[in-house]
């Protein structure tokens, strides 16, 4: 029998926004919290009205806030919800780039996703706990930057121990080291070598067919950029397929490097079912007991639970009428799914 989810009795509102609202109340939904999206209405900025983007598990009410009957609504809804998501825009980057390149962003996923939509969550998530013994809520401010910093703590506390003394791009973990790097093969596909303890650094050697005694020392990092030429030309010799082939079953922390498309079909994902049946990441972390269950990817219209949320919040028919004449929301029909 499967049981209720962890959130299960948590109610969220999350004012529609861009990457780090969504996310965070989809991690919610995942586990089990009941979330409406508060969405603009039609016509006043199509790009935050998605049609899909991280509304896993979600309800759409579409709301004019810049109305004060729509601005009533949203109080009104306040009052049956445990919590709000209100988006707002005000890091690392500068030890995000190769030798003799710009910093390069790490997609969004640093300060929008982790710095961002994760500790939110994480916040959301102990505060509930909190009011469950105080009784009290409280306020998270989650600073996208200040969460990337505290992502980073690693950087800041290991620069003493010589992991980040050298210039940008010639450390240990920011591909200066030939032994924590990518690779590009011979069909132009890519590995990711990640053997920094000497243990894995000697099966890579072993897979590479590259002798110890005729390279410079592991740690020698005057000697780095000659081991990256070597090694280079090494894997450039085989296809990323051949290279799996070599390294299957060898501690040599190699990996081939997928497209989106082929990280479902990776034997591993399969087997932990990372992914779902439609190819979206499966809700992590695992919980024995209370597990997490993704909703359906579906297409969520703006307003297409309007009514439905309203009326659950003691809006009467009427009430609901007279918004819409006004324009303080709107109703959008639930597409059909055949």
């Amino acid at each position: 029998m499967q049981r209720a989810m962890v959130l299960s009795r948590v109610r969220v509102l999350e004012l529609a926004g861009l990457a780090p609202g969504p996310l965070c109340g989809m991690i919610l939904a995942d586990f089990g919290a009941h979330v409406v999206t508060i969405d603009r209405v039609q016509g006043s900025t199509g790009f935050l009205n998605r049609n899909g983007w991280l509304s896993r598990g979600k309800r759409s009410v579409a709301v004019d806030l810049k109305r004060p009957e729509g601005a009533g609504v949203l109080r009104k809804l306040c009052k049956d919800y445990d919590v709000i998501i209100e988006p707002y825009r005000p890091g690392l980057l500068s030890m995000m780039c190769k030798k003799d390149d710009n910093p390069s962003p790490p997609l969004n996923l640093l300060a929008d996703f982790a710095g961002g939509s994760a500790l939110c969550a994480l916040g959301i998530a102990l505060a509930l706990l909190e009011r469950s013994q105080s009784g009290s809520g409280q306020v998270i401010d989650a600073s996208m930057v200040e969460g990337a910093a505290y992502i980073g703590s690693f950087i800041w506390q290991s620069q003493s121990t010589g992991i980040w003394s050298q210039p940008a791009g010639e450390n240990l973990l920011d591909m200066g080291a030939p032994f924590y790097n990518t690779y590009r093969t011979a069909d132009n596909r890519f590995i990711a070598v990640g053997a920094i303890e000497p243990q894995f650094y000697t099966k890579l050697l072993e897979g590479l067919e590259l002798n110890p005694d005729q390279l410079p020392p592991q740690m020698s990092i005057s000697d780095w950029p000659l081991m990256k030429k070597i090694f280079a030309e090494k894997v450039a010799c085989r296809t990323m397929a051949q290279w799996c082939e070599v390294f299957e079953g060898k501690d040599a922390c190699v990996t081939p490097v997928l497209h989106l498309n082929e990280s479902p079909l990776d034997p591993h994902a399969k087997a932990r079912s990372s992914f779902t049946i439609k190819g979206d990441p499966s809700p992590a972390p695992k919980l024995s007991r209370t597990p997490a269950m993704a909703a359906h990817s579906v297409s969520l219209k703006p307003g297409e639970h309007t009514e439905v949320v309203l009326s659950e919040c003691g809006f009467s028919h009427k009430e609901i009428a007279e918004l819409l004449d006004v324009g303080a929301i709107q109703c959008a029909p639930a597409p059909a799914h055949l």
